[in-house]
């Protein structure tokens, strides 16, 4: 062993039928290194995460950690060695307060109001304030990843494992993070940082290992790469960004005026007053943190959610009262950020998914009857646009990856010659590769002519495709501005519910 690693990874591999997850993977990290694992999506970090957080055995190779054996049997294992995982997914009722929260992921915790006291002052000491009464419910996204953060640092973690920590974090709640993981870097906690967003670990991480299809292909020092460059090398290939048209744009084609409806989601964010207009060829990109009613805005939009006023309409033609199938005819399609079980039936083939939202503008039924032929062809069409990866179009939607299901879902939307076009996360869980596929197909489809509401966390992904920008905050929509001349800082206000001159003039 090398003096000084804290965790050694040597040859370290894991199949799955009809896959390799991991082949001979070998890497070392040392205390108070913040160590960046990239790669597409089915590179193998996940599985590799979960063998060192005791998820998931190894077949061969081994791991040290301070130079002894390392081999945990589950997580409880991996935490009593003093290795903590935040996952990109939150594991938090949402019926509990923070305190009681905290509590359900401790082997033998103290009596709450004791724990109270601990999450008060390792939320102060390490710049995450949290009040330990609060209903986790209540909580932003931002706050609720504090909650997971707290319950780590309570256990005294030597390696702290962060899944795509900032997903879900306006870029001043990023700032904050990245000091509390510097500050626990300086005080010698070893970081293994994922993330999809390459210039964030080109400022925060030390060192890169870098996987594609299973194995190491490389090792890099962040600060000394472009994100271009490292992209390119977990993905293979030269990336070229998404080529823009400069189409005129056309008439307006989707406009919203003053809707406001009750969220149906539990915990959810109504929305309050939202109002804004697309015009043909025209992109409008929407962030926000989630939880602030982006699911109810595409829901609204869409036509599963319904104000009864004509808030909606599309081509001038008020849509309070239609259906999803309706206001398809008229031109709409969209895509929900949840893949598996709102934009697919988890258990039909991906003809009978095609089949779900492709009917109404592709004509897939006759006097009642289902077209097979049809119908497969367009599932077929699919599939080779959009280059998702499956055996063939008779598996079920579940069977395929998270990211190709991703493609499978826009594709299916994009292909239906739309005038207008709402998407929720587009790019969420896929590769770099992958990702661009979608943004082109995106922008192909606005200089075609339709209009395009794309809602995501991601900013770069705005910045790139987005003609204007609004964010979301508690239900309420900023007013859309051009993207050219909007710096990150006052993006991360809009964010944070400043609006108007405030923004302007770069005060919250």
């Amino acid at each position: 062993m090398t003096t000084g690693d804290l965790l050694r990874v040597e040859g370290l591999t894991k199949a799955y039928p009809g896959v390799v997850a991991n082949s001979d993977v070998s890497f070392a990290i040392k205390p108070g290194e913040v160590h960046a694992l990239l790669g597409e999506n089915g590179a193998g970090k996940s599985t590799l995460v979960k063998m060192i957080y005791g998820l998931v055995r190894p077949d061969h190779g081994r791991m040290l950690l301070r130079g002894a054996e390392y081999a945990p049997a589950e997580p409880r294992a991996a935490r009593a060695s003093g290795v903590a995982m935040v996952f990109q997914h939150f594991s938090l009722f949402e019926a509990l307060n923070v305190a009681e929260n905290v509590a359900l992921g401790m082997e033998n915790p103290p009596k709450l109001r004791e724990l109270a006291g601990k999450i008060r002052q390792v939320s102060q000491d390490y710049g995450l304030p949290l009040d330990p009464s609060r209903m986790v419910g209540d909580l932003s996204a931002g706050e609720r990843q504090r909650v997971e953060i707290i319950r780590c640092l309570l256990q005294d973690p030597k390696l702290l494992i962060m899944d795509e920590p900032t997903s879900v974090l306006t870029p001043q709640e990023v700032e904050i993070l990245f000091q509390t993981l510097r500050q626990l870097s300086a005080e010698g906690t070893a970081i293994l940082y994922i993330s999809h967003k390459l210039e964030e670990i080109r400022a925060l991480c030390d060192e890169a290992t870098i996987l594609r299809r299973g194995k190491v292909v490389a090792t890099c020092t962040p600060r000394d790469r472009s994100a271009r460059e490292m992209a390119e090398l977990m993905v293979g290939t030269v990336l070229t960004p998404p080529a823009r048209s400069g189409t005129a744009k056309g008439a307006v084609a989707l406009e919203v005026a003053g809707l406001t409806v009750d969220s149906p989601i539990p915990f959810g964010t109504s929305l309050k007053n939202v109002s804004f207009k697309v015009q043909r060829g025209e992109v409008l990109g929407i962030a926000g943190v989630a939880g602030n009613g982006q699911d109810e805005l595409l829901l609204a939009l869409s036509g599963e959610l319904r104000s009864g006023v004509d808030a909606v309409q599309i081509a001038g033609v008020g849509m309070g009262t239609a259906g999803p199938n309706e206001r398809r005819r008229a031109g709409l399609v969209s895509a929900p950020e949840e893949r598996l079980g709102h934009a697919a039936a988890p258990d039909m083939s991906l003809v009978e998914n095609a089949l779900l939202s492709g009917d109404t503008r592709k004509g897939l039924t006759r006097h009642g009857f289902i077209d097979w032929g049809k119908t497969r062809a367009f599932a077929e069409e699919i599939v080779k646009e959009f280059d998702v990866r499956t055996p063939g179009t008779w598996v079920a939607a579940r069977a395929l990856s998270g990211g190709n299901l991703q493609k499978f879902v826009v594709g299916r939307e994009l292909s239906q010659a739309p005038s207008v076009i709402v998407i929720n996360q587009p790019t969420w869980g896929v590769d770099a590769s992958a990702a661009a596929a979608i943004r082109q197909a995106i922008l192909d489809r606005a200089a075609e002519g339709a209009a395009v509401v794309v809602i995501s966390q991601d900013l770069d992904e705005l910045l790139e495709i987005a003609d204007r920008f609004a964010a979301l905050n508690e239900g309420r929509l900023s007013a859309p501005r051009p993207v050219q001349g909007l710096t990150i800082d006052e993006i991360g206000l809009m964010m944070g519910g400043a609006h108007g001159m405030e923004v302007a003039h770069g005060h919250a």
